[in-house]
């Protein structure tokens, strides 16, 4: 089937033209909100759950019909479960343009043919003289240099001809664009009209004339100026209709020449079609040298006269088969949520429709597949074919005249060539975009084999922006700085052929420099394609600098992130003034321990959050070195959540180093424990069972000795009292250590009687640690407390049956079953589970928590478990079960279910909270800091202040507490840090005598407790642990409800008459009288917003 006239079954939007059709925004965002109804946690924990469908015993075991069972074989061999088939046919409902919306689009472009073609004929100019434009249009071409030989005249198009994927059946919602391509007719050209941009001037005069008279009829609401795909040499002109229809479509027009106007052989990538005199107004050399070849320039011509032959092939391959079109849509939908088909250069829908048509020709793709394992087919192919290296072509054509493929290499650096053999359909892909979409291909490979549950929402349904898909970011701006780049990298040639856009003509060269000096640090580098401008007719186009920020994202390498040194060759090796060259000042020779002498650069990093940022200053040093890009135009946004969690004197640290500094401790401790001589049981395994010792602790303790002159001293208990008079002192949470002892049929089998053992063993340990090793302990009944170089431990002994005994549950008849108890669960996570967590978290932080955020806010808690498969040991047979069974007993289950290989049933790390209003609080403060954040750090004038997210919103509070920072330990730690706060009593050396300092004293936590405790059924109390100076309170909706009256039950309450009856309402006044007096000494103020509430 050929090319269409416009208004002939006319279905499809963007073929070369196929260009970027704007993201699935508005199907996400139409998605997001039918999904958040889902998501809301609702207090009744039944409420909005999906439940299975009953059917009746005759409907159970009906027979299914043939075509039931021809759609079960389908399923099983062309999808891999049959949930999928139903998610894959929906998603293509959901974004698939409707037959009445086509009808519309139909008669509109039979309209708009017509208008075209009444357009009337102007007479013959110079293309110099542009005195015969209306006043209100402008031309949409930068004209430089101006002066141009060649003649123009205005004739209504040869041939209109719809061509794009509308045609083909494959554009995609919410944004349809039509494009049309509408053929200048031979007359208006000249033979030489290829050279020196005459053709593209004549093309934007053509569509300069069109928008003056189109732009007077009523039938559009607005006609505007773009470029196609980006290309500042090519505009194109928008068409959308008036009235209700105004979002139905946007039909784009593109001027191309006749057929076979332009010689193939004059517009191959080693030609030069721009000449340097013109362009750059001087004289050529008189070496003889040759011109440089032009091959962008002229491949952009190439796309006009191959638009018809593109659509003809696809709609040849494609044709009837349905499964190619799915394909096609679904892989559109894969680019568009990662934002790889945006801009110039961008991985259009048109590129992947000719890759589908590729892998059809080469017997890789069957006619017959479904959607689905077409996009498995081509997402296979880019995994792991790199057309950097290998091109392709859709040419099969042995003609001796037509250029190799490595001619194409030699221009461009992706090559895949279309049907002629002499375009190349990925000019403008860079390298960087390639090898991001080889890379997002391989991790949807990943997922796809995994078969997981939620491998559809990952792939199809999840947005990726780049904030959240690279560890660094980092903007570029203004984008005029990049002007003298290109004087700088000696650019002329590129910006020749890339007709002034320096933009584009600095993005390879850059990428390569960044690359070439981030080396192993480096996993891959991308970078954002300026966004398509959109202009009125009257403007000028905007130029090169008004295409927003140039943003590269880093995705880095854990294991050499963090090298300060960058290792060059010897000193007398011929590549040692290569590296000089390209590290500048910054290399230096160094002798090295095993005597070599050679090049080094070594970057300025103590702490492990400066060393995260070595890539800043390599990026800053390269640029401002070889392209001339001052410090002052790299915005760079790594470490900017760091400062949230840096201390107060080391404003350089996030807390790394004094994490190991414990963790060393604590291995030293090991040892001892190890070695103890005199135990009854030896220890067979020592675990730590605290957040230090996972490196995960937001402020990591120091080493402490307190002043005497603040507490009290206690001698009979060898102990320290805080002062009254005093600041409160420094808080010190001991950090849990499970320390096990091998088994032995001495041990008792009564629970009771194991907790008296393991009593006895606490106090052996403290005795032999504090004989054997001088060390200051404390036992207790179920721990030891011991003091070792200023970091206190506290060591639980664990029996491994202990917990399996609290399960034991005996009958009457005197049978012993299992059972789940509350005291097995609690002993369970605390001597087995949290030794098992350790620190396997790599990568930036910020990109960390952005995910975080992500995940929280769009997870479905209530219909869904969340499984952290820990090394992969839940096989996807597992996880189906799971989920199953977790549907079933839904109900049994607390709000937020988190499954680990270790706890596939009980969901023990969740089970004491979050409740389900304040989960509930937690998605929506998510859902609404996340945007904020992104925007914040994608922001090129810098994120303004990054503590927005982090405070909490007071407003919502019924009552707040204001508590006196002396008596908040942890004052310094608030999220906005206080500039001057109270001395907490410690040493910076131990004093001649050790003692125990006090442990977990927080006055404003213990305060909680009490409020908690006493008032619990008529409020929920807030506190931030971290410094915070306020407590809020929020009475619960039901308190405020009369209830009978009943002695037993006065707490808090009054007696009123209402209604004749005697009965209880809170008094609030006393309530309120009771925070202060409970909290007196810590309390300032309480503050009473009466007029959020009524009694």
């Amino acid at each position: 089937m050929g090319p269409a006239p416009a208004g002939a079954q006319l279905r499809g939007a963007a073929g070369d033209a196929e260009m970027m059709e704007p993201a699935l925004e508005g199907t996400v965002k139409e998605g997001k909100k039918e999904s958040s109804k889902k998501h809301t946690v609702a207090g009744s924990p039944v409420e909005g759950l999906l439940k299975p469908v009953k059917l009746s015993r005759a409907e159970l075991y009906k027979e299914p019909t043939s075509e039931e069972l021809n759609c079960l074989r389908e399923t099983e061999s062309l999808f891999h479960s049959s949930l999928l088939r139903l998610q894959v046919e929906e998603l293509l409902k959901e974004v698939r343009l409707s037959e009445k919306k086509k009808e519309r689009i139909d008669a509109f472009l039979w309209k708009v043919n017509q208008r075209i073609m009444r357009v009337p004929s102007t007479p013959e100019t110079e293309l110099t003289d542009q005195t015969w434009l209306p006043a209100g249009v402008r031309v949409p071409l930068h004209q430089v240099p101006y002066t141009v030989k060649g003649c123009f005249r205005f004739l209504p198009p040869a041939q209109i001809t719809v061509v794009g994927s509308y045609l083909l059946g494959t554009c995609i919602r919410p944004d349809i664009n039509v494009d049309v391509a509408l053929t200048m007719p031979r007359e208006i050209l000249q033979d030489k009209d290829g050279l020196n941009q005459r053709y593209f001037r004549k093309r934007a005069l053509y569509l300069a004339h069109l928008a003056h008279h189109l732009a007077q009829d009523p039938l559009f609401d607005s006609v505007h100026f773009s470029y196609t795909n980006g290309c500042h040499l090519k505009p194109l002109l928008l068409l959308r209709p008036h009235g209700k229809d105004e979002h139905l479509v946007t039909v784009r027009l593109h001027p191309c020449p006749p057929p076979d106007f332009f010689r193939p052989c004059r517009l191959l990538p080693s030609k030069n079609n721009v000449r340097s005199a013109w362009y750059r107004g001087q004289s050529p050399p008189g070496d003889g040298s040759p011109e440089p070849p032009t091959p962008h320039y002229n491949t952009w011509v190439l796309q006009d006269t191959a638009l018809k032959s593109h659509v003809q092939l696809l709609s040849t391959v494609l044709g009837s088969a349905l499964g190619l079109k799915d394909g096609v849509v679904l892989l559109k939908v894969w680019l568009r949520q990662r934002e790889l088909d945006k801009g110039l250069g961008g991985f259009s829908g048109f590129l992947v429709s000719m890759l589908v048509a590729f892998l059809v020709s080469t017997r890789k793709i069957h006619n017959t597949m479904s959607g689905y394992q077409v996009l498995r087919s081509v997402l296979q192919f880019l995994a792991t074919t790199d057309l950097t290296v290998n091109g392709i072509s859709l040419c099969f054509s042995s003609d001796p005249s037509l250029p190799a493929l490595a001619d194409f290499h030699q221009a461009f650096p992706v090559v895949f060539l279309d049907s002629s053999g002499r375009l190349n359909l990925c000019a403008d892909v860079t390298a960087s975009t390639y090898h991001q979409v080889q890379h997002e291909a391989r991790l949807s490979m990943v997922l796809l084999d995994s078969k997981a549950e939620d491998g559809f929402q990952l792939l199809l349904m999840t947005p990726k922006p780049m904030i959240r898909a690279f560890d660094h970011v980092l903007h570029l701006c203004p984008l005029s700085r990049l002007q003298a780049a290109c004087h700088r990298l000696k650019l002329w040639p590129e910006l020749q052929d890339h007709g002034g856009d320096y933009v584009s003509a600095t993005l390879g060269p850059l990428t390569t420099l960044l690359e070439q000096g981030l080396g192993s640090r480096l996993h891959l580098l991308a970078h954002s394609r300026p966004a398509v401008s959109e202009w009125d007719i009257s403007q000028d186009p905007p130029k090169h600098r008004d295409s927003g920020t140039l943003t590269l994202g880093l995705l880095l390498r854990p294991e050499g992130l963090t090298s300060v040194l960058e290792l060059g060759p010897e000193a007398d090796q011929p590549e040692a003034a290569d590296f000089r060259q390209f590290w500048g000042s910054r290399s230096e020779l160094r002798r090295f321990q095993d005597g070599a002498i050679r090049e080094a650069v070594v970057w300025e990093a103590v702490s492990m959050s400066q060393k995260r940022l070595i890539p800043h200053q390599v990026v800053t040093h390269l640029l401002a070195l070889h392209a001339d890009i001052p410090e002052a135009c790299v915005h760079y946004m790594g470490g900017l959540l760091d400062a949230l969690i840096q201390g107060l004197k080391e404003t350089s640290s996030t807390g790394e180093e004094a994490l190991a500094a414990a963790v060393r401790c604590y291995d030293e401790l090991s040892r001892l424990l190890w070695g103890l001589e005199g135990l009854p049981l030896t220890v067979s395994a020592v675990q730590g069972a605290h957040p230090v010792l996972r490196y995960t602790e937001v402020f990591p303790p120091t080493p402490v000795w307190p002043a005497y002159s603040f507490h009290e001293h206690l001698r009979e208990r060898a102990s320290l009292l805080p002062r009254p008079d005093k600041p409160c002192p420094a808080y010190v949470e001991p950090m849990t250590v499970v320390c096990h002892l091998e088994g032995s049929g001495q041990w008792p089998q009564d629970a009771e009687a194991i907790q008296r053992v393991r009593a006895a063993f606490q106090l052996r340990l403290a005795e032999l640690l504090t004989q054997q090793h001088g060390l200051q302990c404390r036992a207790t009944a179920t721990h030891t407390d011991v003091l070792k170089d200023g970091f206190v431990f506290r060591i639980r002994v664990a029996y491994q049956r202990e917990p399996q005994v609290l399960k034991e549950m005996q009958s009457p008849e005197g049978m012993i079953s299992l059972r789940d108890t509350p005291a097995s669960l609690s002993l369970e996570k605390d001597t087995k589970q949290m030794p098992l967590l350790t620190s396997a978290l790599h990568g930036s932080p910020q990109v960390g928590f952005l995910r975080f955020l992500f995940l929280v806010s769009t997870f479905d808690w209530k219909n869904n478990p969340l499984i952290v498969n820990l090394n992969n040991e839940l096989t996807v047979e597992e996880q189906a079960e799971i989920r199953s069974g977790f549907l079933a007993t839904r109900t049994q289950f607390p709000v937020m279910v988190i499954i680990t290989p270790q706890d596939r049933k009980n969901s023990i790390w969740t089970q004491d909270g979050p409740s389900p209003q304040i989960l509930q609080q937690l998605m929506v403060l998510a859902a609404e800091a996340l945007p904020i954040l992104e925007k914040q750090l994608m922001d090129p004038r810098g994120p303004g202040d990054i503590r927005t997210v982090f405070r909490p919103p007071l407003d919502m509070y019924d009552v707040l507490i204001r508590l006196s920072p002396r008596h908040i330990p942890r004052h310094r730690q608030a999220v906005d840090s206080p500039a001057a706060s109270f001395c907490r009593g410690l040493l910076s050396e131990p004093g001649p005598l050790s003692l125990m300092p006090v442990l977990g004293y927080d006055p404003p936590q213990l305060y909680l407790a009490q409020l908690r405790e006493a008032y619990g059924d008529l409020a929920l109390f807030f506190y931030d642990q971290h410094g915070g100076e306020v407590i809020g309170v929020l009475w619960k909706p039901t308190s405020f409800q009369p209830h009978p009256f009943k002695a037993s039950n006065t707490k808090g309450r009054m007696v009123v008459l209402q209604g004749g009856e005697l009965v209880m309402v809170p008094n609030v006044e006393a309530i309120l009288e009771d925070f202060a007096i409970l909290g007196e000494g810590l309390v300032r103020a309480v503050d009473a917003r009466s007029e959020r509430w009524t009694v």
